[in-house]
């Protein structure tokens, strides 16, 4: 029987080192010499509820250091709702150093709404700048304003839950630069005191129902774009000068159809020509037969006829050697 003392310190040193992996000692020693207050039992629940206990106590000792008075079961609530306890109490330290009133329960909502809370309390301290993209306006003058500007905003903590965010500045401020570019009489307006549109555009209040109080507004760079006035006048010539081709094509077309009607009754005229015509021998042929027409009679038409055709072509020949003089 020598290996059964063996196997059994074997089993002593297992059940040692699972109680060690599954109870954090080493953490509630430095809890204990940190000043937080935290019982072995807490940590074991920790571990039972599926939640790191270094994740909890770690932020708890940086919050105690700090003179904050958070309560443990606060910070595992808020990681078990999804927060960042870090962060929560990185941001709790931050604004107790700026002297930014911000209470447990507001910065918890704060992160579990998705926000950065630590970022939000160091812009309360520290504004930010948003610089808007290139905002096109038309002065009343037709001269298209190209402005930028640079926002200087400050988190607002009280209205960081359910404030919009910096994208609603930056349309508000747009909205503001086209409103007074195209209320200006002219472009030149604009030039000479960019600072009117920051002045207008600030005085409007475009920071309500946002997270953000607005400090100034800076209009960074002013240009003169295109001439929208003169390309819409041209845009309007060119659809009146279609719209005028497009009638006089449509009066083109029916003139050539009533052309062709003409020309369709003049031989519809002349085929009844050519049919009378053709008809004439015969009623020559019956007159002689009936007695009507002599022979005598018939000769004689026939020199005036052709007297007539040569009269014709006299009168011709002589109007063509005027035309030839």
């Amino acid at each position: 029987m020598p290996y059964l003392p063996i196997g059994f310190a074997l089993i002593i040193i297992i059940l040692v080192m699972l109680f060690f992996s599954f109870v954090p000692v080493g953490l509630w020693i430095t809890a204990f010499f940190s000043g937080v207050k935290i019982s072995m039992s807490t940590l074991i629940g920790m571990r039972l509820r599926r939640v790191s206990p270094s994740r909890i106590v770690n932020p708890m000792i940086k919050a105690t250091k700090a003179g904050l008075v958070i309560r443990i079961n606060e910070l595992e609530a808020h990681y078990l709702a999804g927060g960042n306890v870090n962060t929560l109490v990185d941001a709790l330290i931050a604004a107790q150093r700026a002297n930014i009133p911000l209470e447990f329960e507001r910065a918890a909502a704060i992160d579990l709404a998705g926000r950065n809370v630590l970022e939000a309390v160091q812009v309360s301290v520290n504004p930010k700048v948003i610089e808007t993209p290139q905002i096109a306006a038309v002065a009343k003058d037709g001269i298209e304003v190209i402005a930028k500007a640079r926002v200087t905003v400050r988190a607002n903590i009280e209205r960081l839950v359910g404030g919009a965010g910096e994208e609603t500045i930056i349309a508000r401020v747009g909205e503001g630069i086209v409103t007074t570019v195209g209320s200006s009489n002219s472009h030149k307006d604009v030039l000479e005191n960019p600072d009117s549109i920051s002045k207008t555009v600030l005085n409007k209040g475009l920071d309500s129902g946002t997270a953000f109080e607005i400090l100034s507004i800076d209009i960074a760079d002013v240009d003169v774009g295109r001439n929208i006035g003169a390309k819409l006048l041209m845009e309007q010539a060119e659809a009146d000068k279609r719209i005028a081709e497009a009638k006089a094509e449509e009066r083109r077309a029916m003139a050539v159809a009533k052309e062709q009607e003409m020309k369709a009754d003049v031989q519809a005229m002349r085929a009844k020509v050519v049919e009378a015509e053709a008809e004439v021998p015969l009623a020559l042929a019956s007159a002689l037969k009936t007695g009507n027409l002599g022979v005598m009679d018939y000769y004689n038409m026939r020199n005036i006829l052709a007297d007539t055709d040569m009269r014709t072509s006299i009168s011709k020949i002589a109007e063509d050697d005027k035309k030839q003089k």
